[in-house]
């Protein structure tokens, strides 16, 4: 394999599908990245044999062929020559050669041919294109609540919902459920649900972050494909089942507060400077038109700020996570938010005043 490209136009394609490469591999291979060359396109390929991440580039090809090149290595040259430069690489399956001016920079590579296989959809699949800005919405609005790392592995992940009334995303880790839903058409019979792993929705958060078309989404049996123009991430499903978010989402309360949001974040975050660093804990006590917030910590430190809201419904004291509900005054960026809460043991529904396609679920906390 033979050819010559552009330094940026070999570095953004490698910067797509370098996030499949885990610093610590099971098998020597996948620290490599997957290049092959016919025609007029330079494809890159690269997987943990969980998700699968491939790019597309036009550039000049001399030779075609395909060869597996140390990623990390590659990426990392790429980012230390100069932009304008000129590359020109020679591979085949046991040595790979880079040229670049008066830079020359000779790689390992490993046999193509080893490169895992590349599984396709199977099953009955379920296939839609949707606008790449709206598929971005519904994941950076629920995916900061995926749990991490729990037993429970079902919610080691991002819920999707299809119906032929639109998309639906949930994540929850079981303190905290995000929910939001896109009212676009889908042709689509019977509902449908699929558990994305969270590497997966991290993946997809950065392939379509700027994708301004639509992207084509493909859902199998045990896969999801994601594809755009020039990308795509083909990911393993979670073999589990999803809390029913309908039954942890509280009616509206009478118990309604109307926020200023970047207040209502800039209070919590100073309160948070003396709350417990283990439990996160904060009380927030709710009066006719104020809102107070107080937290402490083991060494008898306190923090109280107060700030004037819009309520008129029963006095209340709870207590919450304060990371929790930071998090949600970051995802919602509109001037105010929602909070209803029905009695002291409830969980807390939060919104934007004006959106009823995104709810914030927050579980209260006993301090």
């Amino acid at each position: 394999m033979e050819l010559s490209i552009k330094r940026n136009d070999l570095l953004n394609p490698l910067q797509s599908v370098i996030g499949a490469i885990e610093k610590r591999q099971t098998m020597p291979m996948l620290a490599n990245v997957l290049l092959i060359a016919e025609g007029n396109t330079l494809s890159l390929t690269a997987t943990d044999l969980e998700i699968t991440l491939q790019a597309e580039i036009q550039t000049s090809i001399k030779t075609e062929g395909q060869a597996a090149l140390p990623a990390r290595k590659l990426l990392d040259i790429c980012k230390n020559l100069p932009e304008s430069r000129d590359l020109h690489l020679d591979a085949n399956d046991e040595k790979a050669v880079l040229k670049a001016g008066s830079s020359r920079f000779s790689l390992a590579c490993l046999p193509a041919d080893d490169f895992p296989t590349i599984q396709s959809i199977t099953g009955a699949s379920t296939s839609f294109p949707i606008p790449g800005s709206v598929l971005t919405n519904l994941v950076n609005r629920t995916g900061f609540s995926m749990a991490n790392q729990d037993v429970r592995y079902y919610l080691n992940g991002l819920l999707l919902e299809l119906d032929n009334t639109g998309l639906k995303a949930v994540a929850t880790d079981g303190h905290r459920l995000a929910f939001c839903e896109s009212p676009i058409s889908l042709d689509i019979e019977d509902r449908q649900q699929v558990i994305v792993p969270r590497k997966g929705i991290t993946e997809l958060q950065r392939l379509i972050a700027e994708e301004e078309g639509d992207v084509t989404v493909t859902i199998g049996s045990s896969q999801i494909k994601v594809q755009t123009e020039t990308k795509a991430l083909v990911s393993k499903l979670i073999d589990g089942r999803f809390p029913d978010y309908n039954r942890v989402i509280p009616e509206e309360s009478d118990n309604q507060a109307v926020v200023d949001r970047v207040e209502f974040r800039e209070a919590l975050q100073r309160a948070a400077i003396l709350s417990n660093e283990k439990y996160r804990g904060i009380r927030l006590k709710l009066e006719e038109n104020k809102l107070s917030l107080q937290a402490h910590n083991s060494e008898q430190e306190e923090a109280k700020e107060e700030m004037e809201v819009d309520y008129s419904g029963d006095s209340l004291e709870v207590g919450f996570n304060v990371q929790y509900l930071l998090d949600i005054c970051n995802t919602i960026q509109t001037a105010s938010l929602q909070i209803s809460i029905q009695d002291p043991n409830s969980s807390a529904l939060i919104r934007d005043p004006e959106i009823s396609d995104v709810r914030y679920v927050v579980m209260p906390m006993r301090l």
